[in-house]
């Protein structure tokens, strides 16, 4: 199964530190996954959504990226021109902990915080 390979020029996403120590934990805590994927859905008051998923083998197409050697993040190639630009974050406020997207293509965000729209 061919995966488009990572080029620096033209990365979508960054990822911080924290970021991906969130997502190694995740990794290692499945004993199948691999990877984590991007991608984004049709969702909420406002049209996107985005979806973080284990992966436990990449899908066709599948733009990879090497956050660290024992990180990889894929991006889902039909979600990269809502996302491309954005940097995710993984912050604790209080007792709250979560993945934060700061994507500079998103126009409009629900009350609740779940969805996005984009131009």
């Amino acid at each position: 199964m061919p995966v488009e390979s990572y080029d620096p020029a033209r990365q979508a996403v960054t990822v911080t530190p924290a970021a991906v120590e969130h997502f190694r934990r995740q990794i290692a805590g499945d004993d199948n996954a691999t990877a984590v994927r991007l991608s984004v859905k049709e969702s909420g008051c406002t049209g996107f959504m985005y979806v973080i998923d284990l992966v436990h083998e990449p899908r066709e197409g599948d733009v990879y990226y090497a956050l660290d050697e024992d990180v990889p993040l894929y991006v889902d190639p039909d979600s990269l021109n809502v996302v491309t630009g954005t940097e995710i974050d993984y912050v604790v406020e209080g007792v709250n902990r979560q993945l934060k997207f700061l994507n500079p293509n998103a126009q409009d965000y629900c009350g609740c915080g779940e969805s996005f729209s984009v131009n």
